[in-house]
């Protein structure tokens, strides 16, 4: 079991259901998944930036990427419909809460000038986006491997109802939030 999800079922729980008065277990906000994406715009013109790119987010996550595909034709910036634009992972149960597990205490601290994540990014529905400008403050990745810096985008997708239940679960979880 991770470390996490244990922490998750032990300690976070009850403390949610103090916070918040929920009459039944069933409606503690829990975390679904975690959606890694890497938009890669400069795969128009070179496709060869797709395969680097996959590798290092396999790296990352654990798992097999999947290579997202253009959904529309955009004349202004060269793009048909079908081209591969990018690269995603959808992480789920156990290997999710590894993944934010070494996010929050590993990757996020090698951040130059870390003050903390923004307490604004999430939608509305209780999900939580956060971007990340390099892919080398993760440390499964050579520094010397790596031809060209890429940023990527991490949603964690919860349960929750609200924005405000989701931000108590994620500061349970020990996501670093600015005050």
């Amino acid at each position: 079991m991770a470390r996490l999800k244990e922490k998750y079922s032990t300690e976070i729980i009850p403390k949610l259901r103090s916070d918040f008065n929920y009459k039944n277990i069933m409606e503690v906000p829990r975390i679904e998944k975690i959606v890694v994406n890497m938009g890669l715009g400069e795969a128009i013109q070179n496709v060869k930036i797709l395969d680097s790119a996959t590798l290092e987010l396999n790296a990352i996550t654990g798992q097999k990427s999947v290579i997202t595909k253009a959904k529309k034709s955009i004349a202004t910036f060269k793009l048909r419909q079908g081209m591969p634009i990018g690269c995603m992972v959808t992480l789920r149960r156990e290997k999710m809460y590894e993944f934010l597990d070494r996010l929050v205490n590993v990757s996020l601290a090698r951040v130059r000038d870390f003050k903390g994540v923004s307490g604004k990014a999430f939608d509305g529905k209780g999900n939580y986006t956060l971007g990340i400008k390099e892919q080398l403050i993760f440390p499964e990745i050579s520094y010397d491997a790596v031809d060209k810096i890429k940023g990527l985008n991490i949603t964690i997708v919860t349960s929750a109802k609200t924005d405000e239940e989701s931000k108590a679960l994620l500061k349970y979880m020990g996501m670093p939030f600015r005050n």
